[in-house]
């Protein structure tokens, strides 16, 4: 693993030295700090693991919901409606003893959605819903044979995977990747940059031929194509 990390902090200083003007590589061509990009609030602390407990737990919990949906056999229907079952019997049985005791129950906050919240998210789920229709008109009536092209590709390599792995492991993996990638990226930021500058430099050569050699040659239309013939 060290002369891996070293191979590429020297392919990456090479690659410095070779294009001394050209700017340096940031993974998702970000400007700022890791942290200020995932929203610099609660959650990025979480998932950088500021919050280690937090974090922590997120992964426990997530561990304990994939064995009971994966090994029990249980819907996750039924799973919710009993863990909401038992909570709302077991806060009820709470309050019912403090009035009896004469306690006095420490009060909960109040979980408000501010109208600025819920714009904000409709504003944005908007965009890419009218994004996502726009690229079905075109798909649907063949006016990109590129982009058809492109997301049936994508859809059958997503069939591929779904065929390996179920709904709730996929969910279980991605809920590990996004709670330990960040940190890890985080941690070894500089050398994971140089390391991706390499790799997306030589990704860009090969796609760029692929690009050339075969997507450019595929028809924007079918239907202009029969036109011209």
């Amino acid at each position: 693993m060290e002369n891996s990390g070293d191979s590429c902090d020297r392919e990456g200083a090479a690659a410095a030295s070779q294009a001394p003007e050209s700017a340096e590589y940031r993974l998702f061509g970000r400007q700022s700090t890791i942290h200020q990009c995932m929203g610099g609030g609660f959650a990025a602390d979480v998932l950088l693991w500021k919050q280690w407990r937090l974090s922590f737990g997120t992964i426990v919990i997530a561990t304990v919901a994939w064995i009971t949906f994966e090994r029990s056999g249980l819907s996750f229907l039924s799973v919710c409606s009993d863990i909401l079952l038992i909570l709302i019997v077991l806060l009820f049985i709470r309050a019912n003893y403090a009035v009896i005791r004469n306690k006095q129950l420490p009060e909960l906050p109040e979980l408000v959605l501010s109208e600025e919240m819920v714009n904000n998210a409709a504003a944005s789920f908007r965009v890419k819903i009218n994004s996502l229709l726009l690229m079905a008109h075109d798909i649907t009536f063949g006016k990109d044979f590129r982009l058809f092209f492109k997301v049936v590709v994508s859809l059958w390599l997503l069939s591929v995977i779904g065929s390996f792995f179920s709904f709730f492991t996929l969910a279980y993996i991605g809920t590990i990747i996004s709670i330990t990638l960040p940190a890890v990226y985080n941690r070894h930021e500089a050398r994971v940059d140089r390391c991706f500058g390499v790799l997306h430099k030589t990704f860009s050569r090969h796609y760029k031929i692929v690009d050339e050699n075969f997507i450019n040659r595929l028809p924007r239309s079918l239907s202009s194509k029969e036109k011209n013939m």
